[in-house]
């Protein structure tokens, strides 16, 4: 029973370090069309990167943090993105499109 026991635990613990592991290098794609940003808020963990990929049958968008964090060009194609060092909440627009707004929460 005991041996059932310590295998037991060996195995969580081997679950759980492998669901924890280092999250960084892992993208996350937020689409850039119909007038949107989708998913319009996302969640990391520090060190991840967000990629946006513009799709919107040629009008122009980009992404600005209002803390004035990153900033890409007006893309119609193409794809912008920015690696999270720092944890907070990170919350942006489309300058063009004032009503288009995205948030990054990133955690860690």
């Amino acid at each position: 029973m005991n041996k059932l026991l310590v295998l037991t635990a060996a195995v969580c613990a081997l679950f759980s370090l492998t669901a924890c592991g280092d999250s960084g290098g892992e993208t996350v794609t937020v689409s850039v069309a119909n007038m949107s940003y989708g998913p319009a808020s996302v969640t990391i963990e520090k060190g991840q990167t967000v990629e946006w990929t513009f799709d919107d049958n040629g009008l122009p968008h980009d992404v600005v943090a209002d803390d004035g964090a990153f900033e890409s060009e007006l893309l119609t194609e193409g794809s912008f993105t920015h690696t999270f060092t720092e944890a907070g909440t990170f919350t942006y627009h489309c300058t063009p499109h004032p009503m288009m707004i995205g948030t990054v929460v990133v955690e860690g």
